[in-house]
């Protein structure tokens, strides 16, 4: 993993995965990592989809990595700092395409036909193949490689 973080004005959302690291403690450099990484993005074109948000209270909480409150008051940050787009009805159509098209998995696809839908230039995510662009949105790994 790397330092300094560098990207230009793409749209750019992040997964689960990244919130996750971000509070767990006993995830070492990711989550040293993932703390920088959300540091930096407060002041970069970067929104949250509903989906990572709800996904994250429910892992945060089932695996002990943040209480309820804890994890409740982590959210209400997050919504106060990044602007927060959600799925639509096309969105299912979109994604479920896209589990065949694409090869992935349900939820994946959800949060990459949100992240369209909704101008995202760059996903970054450990879930999916990094650097894969997919109809225009740019996977990134941002554990992998550093981000420029």
């Amino acid at each position: 993993m790397t330092g300094k973080i560098y990207m230009n004005d793409q749209r750019i959302t992040v997964d689960t995965n990244i919130l996750i690291y971000s509070v767990d403690v006993d995830a070492g450099d990711k989550h040293k990592f993932a703390m920088q990484l959300m540091d930096e993005l407060v002041d970069k074109n970067c929104v949250l989809t509903l989906q990572a948000l709800s996904e994250f209270y429910s892992a945060a909480t089932r695996k002990g990595k943040a209480t309820v409150e804890e994890a409740q008051s982590q959210i209400t940050d997050w919504q106060i700092v990044f602007p927060i787009i959600a799925a639509k009805a096309s969105t299912l159509s979109m994604a479920v395409k896209a589990t065949s098209t694409y090869k992935l998995s349900f939820w994946d696809a959800m949060i990459w036909a949100t992240a369209r839908q909704n101008g995202v230039e760059v996903l970054m995510s450990e879930d999916f193949q990094h650097g894969q662009n997919i109809e225009g949105v740019y996977i990134q790994n941002p554990f992998e490689h550093e981000i420029k």
